[in-house]
């Protein structure tokens, strides 16, 4: 979603046509802030982000430590789907 302030004046139509209410297993990834996301994954969703400050070394050893693999987020992907068809 590239602009949360776009998409939340759309038509709620459009906005359940991307964001269906019975898909409940979502992950957004963001390579910042988790702040704001839980709105749009919901309860049963999962976000991939940062939630610390101040942590500097090289970008993939930052990717592996916080989980922005494409390994790491599929994994939490499957968990999410697993979690929400009942195991």
């Amino acid at each position: 979603m590239p602009s949360w302030e776009l998409f939340d004046t759309q038509p709620p139509a459009y906005r359940e046509e991307v964001l269906p209410p019975e898909v409940t297993a979502r992950v957004a990834s963001e390579q910042a802030s988790t702040f704001g996301w839980e709105r749009y994954v919901g309860a049963n969703g999962a976000t991939v982000g940062m939630d610390t400050f101040g942590v500097s070394a090289p970008l993939k050893e930052l990717q592996t430590k916080f989980g922005f693999t494409p390994e790491a987020v599929a994994g939490i992907a499957r968990a999410r789907l697993a979690a929400t068809a009942g195991g």
